[in-house]
């Protein structure tokens, strides 16, 4: 960043910090039980986790024994209770079933009451009353409807409905409203241009089964369900904006934004968000506002830190995957005020809705918005509800437009908006609990990000770091990465390679006897299970003469295998994880047609399979090692592992390559030579198997293939 621009900012920021000088959030007030359990929280990290699991539960607590229960099980007996908490449960039990009834009332409140600091309403006339109360004070509100990743076709009809009666509603309401004061323009709008109405639609809570996998039928469902609401609040002239929510619905939510402009593409006031915090973000942001240029189209961008960091970190560790977000919240705040000059220096065709509560990011876009000359009716400043009371008192003073975003809704759903911001706000980096909470440094917190960030960088590259490995020299074993559908790549391949193999249908499958392939008069058609008319392969049956023939090919083939060292027979499974990992779409495609599994599963059922070949291995190197056994003098004792010739393995159809290589990977890594008896409905899949090992070099007799199917 500039050096000007930079001092220019730090002043600002400054100046903010004077003007709120003694004001604290009600967050972080100490006086209050909603203060004083985040003061417990942010001091002990093991209440913070639990308190916020209590929490998460307790719209299902309904009871006095369930709550007073509930508490000794999170936060176990009286002595280990912070004293928020102890005095009520050591009174109810005391009491007894008094004390109990006493504790459950007062903790319901608290809670309650901590809800409806974030949440403007339970129900429509509650939250158009504290929305009119709001804009008394000079603040304007965008509506949430509490509920996201619904789970039924009925949930998701609700939502929608739920969407429709409040817009009702607000458009009554709003016949009596002011516009809130701003320079020029219309008097029937806030700030002279802004709608007085304006609401926030969750995508996947308008449809239940939104999935990358079906990107196509995704984006339709959730648009179709979308129109109703756009089409209403078109009719009031109000603003609607598409949130962005997870990671996994990411491209499916701007697809979806970039097909509701351009239906409705004489309505300027459509808006979506984007999240700072995600690595793509440049990339989309760059991209969406090079689409509008090019259609010709007004666009409106809500951007955010993001506050799924913690799952989105978890989730991608989990499977495996790339980390979506940045790692160092100093990137977050570099990334937003990148972001939000790119969308300033573009105002003509973006308005910019800034939502944060950091005083360092505000003062950027103030001052750069200033620099660029961006007309005041082109941004604005949005903040939660219910949290940095000081910051959005000094906004509007400054600025004068500053939007609330207010959830609304019921208590179940907003038990977990809750935890969100009770996370995001005792988390260690937040800006809030540093400046009000910490009273961190003020030339700190308006440091640019961008510094704070490398500096962290280089902190962390120093640090050493420890090389995990297994036995044999090889890396440490990990689970092979889940499929990710939200790379177009994986969207594409997976039908691409089901063509592949269905254009193999009709080919006949032989045994796989002593290296040999062997192809007998008796078939048996393997077909699809969603599609039974459709004839994949004929699979060989093997009859009393092939059986006899693979027990003496394994006979002959195990004096060789159990001598072979076991470094060397690990290697062959190393080599088959590796044929395997190049084929995973093509033998995931198999599972699909061969017995019905969804692209996820079938796919998660091939990485198994990889996992029990890699694990296998280095488990075998490691076992393959004599043990010494104790330390008596003169004496030189050890164990070892001895073959024990040959194993049949059975497979089931339901986990068809994972349960089957598990088997056979382990008997033969540790000596043995195995016959493989494939399900009868998934012949294909198992002769799958066959390939992989032949590929991977085994050795002819260590594997034989005995298809037959029980009568």
């Amino acid at each position: 960043m500039e050096p000007a621009l930079n001092s220019k900012i730090i002043n600002r920021g400054r100046e903010f910090f004077s003007s709120i000088s003694g004001e604290k959030p009600s967050l972080f007030n100490k006086g209050v039980w909603m203060g004083k359990v985040m003061d417990w929280s942010m001091q002990n990290e093991q209440f913070k986790i639990q308190m916020f699991r209590f929490v998460d539960a307790f719209p299902s607590l309904t009871t006095s024994k369930l709550l007073t229960d509930h508490i000794r099980e999170y936060f176990g007996e009286e002595k280990d209770m912070p004293p928020v908490l102890s005095t009520g449960a050591k009174m109810a039990g005391m009491l007894g079933s008094l004390g109990g009834a006493l504790l459950n009332k007062v903790i319901s409140a608290n809670i309650q009451e901590m809800a409806r600091q974030f949440i403007v309403g339970e129900n429509t006339k509650e939250a158009v009353k504290n929305i009119e109360r709001l804009r008394k004070d000079g603040f304007a509100a965008v509506v949430d409807v509490l509920g996201e990743a619904t789970l039924t076709v009925q949930e998701a009809e609700e939502y929608v409905t739920t969407y429709l009666d409040v817009l009702e509603s607000l458009e009554k309401e709003q016949q009596d409203w002011k516009g809130l004061p701003g320079h020029g323009g219309e008097q029937d709008l806030d700030w002279g241009h802004a709608p007085k109405v304006n609401v926030a639609v969750k995508p996947t809570a308008l449809f239940a089964l939104a999935n990358p996998q079906d990107f196509e039928g995704s984006v339709e469902a959730i648009l179709k369900q979308l129109r109703r609401i756009t089409e209403r609040v078109i009719a009031l002239n109000g603003f609607l904006c598409v949130d962005m929510e997870s990671y996994r619905h990411k491209g499916i939510i701007i697809e979806l934004y970039k097909r509701l402009k351009l239906e409705y593409r004489d309505y300027p006031h459509i808006g979506i968000v984007l999240q700072a915090y995600l690595k793509d973000t440049d990339h989309d942001l760059a991209d969406l506002l090079a689409w509008a240029k090019q259609n010709q189209l007004q666009i409106s961008i809500r951007l955010v830190k993001g506050a799924y960091w913690d799952y989105e970190t978890v989730k991608a560790k989990q499977n495996g995957w790339a980390i979506p977000v940045w790692t160092i919240k100093a990137e977050s705040d570099a990334a937003f005020e990148r972001q939000a000059r790119m969308i300033l220096e573009n105002h003509q065709t973006c308005h910019f809705a800034c939502a944060s509560h950091n005083i360092r990011t505000i003062s950027a876009v103030m001052e750069t918005a200033s620099e660029l000359n961006v007309p005041e009716s082109r941004y604005e400043f949005q903040v939660l509800y219910g949290m940095a009371e000081p910051i959005r008192k000094g906004i509007l003073k400054v600025v004068g437009r500053i939007r609330l975003y207010c959830p609304y809704g019921d208590m179940v759903p907003g038990m977990g908006y809750l935890v969100r911001r009770l996370l995001e706000n005792t988390a260690n980096e937040s800006f809030l609990r540093q400046s009000f909470a910490e009273d961190a440094h003020i030339e700190r917190l308006l440091e640019d990000p961008a510094i704070s960030a490398e500096r962290e960088r280089v902190t962390r590259s120093n640090k050493p770091r420890k090389t995990l490995s297994a036995p044999g020299g090889l890396p440490r074993f990990t689970n092979e990465p889940m499929v990710d559908f939200t790379l177009p790549g994986s969207r594409t391949a997976f039908p691409q390679a089901i063509a592949t193999v269905r254009a193999l249908a009709g080919k006949t499958y032989p045994l796989y006897i002593d290296g040999a392939e062997i192809v007998t008069s008796e078939l048996y058609d393997t077909v699809n299970p969603t599609r039974p008319s459709e004839r994949l392969g004929r699979i060989s049956q093997a009859g009393i003469t092939e059986v006899s023939q693979a027990i003496a090919a394994a006979k002959k083939a195990f004096p060789g295998w159990r001598d072979t060292s076991p470094r060397d027979r690990a290697q062959y499974l190393l080599n088959g994880a590796e044929v395997a990992r190049k084929r995973l779409f093509e033998l995931s495609a198999w599972q699909v047609l061969e017995i019905g599994k969804q692209w996820d599963q079938a796919y998660a059922d091939v990485t198994e399979a990889i996992d029990f070949l890699e694990y296998y291995a280095r488990e075998m190197i490691r076992y393959g090692e004599p043990q010494r056994v104790g330390n008596a003098p003169g004496e030189i004792n050890q164990y070892f592992y001895e073959p024990k010739g040959i194993a049949a393995v059975i497979s089931p159809w339901n986990f068809p390559l994972a349960i089957s290589m598990g088997m056979t990977a382990a008997a033969i890594v540790s000596g043995n030579t195995v016959i493989f008896k494939p399900s009868n409905i998934t012949g294909i899949i198992g002769w799958n198997l066959v390939e992989i090992f032949r590929e991977a070099g085994l050795p002819a007799g260590v594997l034989t293939t005995y298809p037959v199917r029980v009568q």
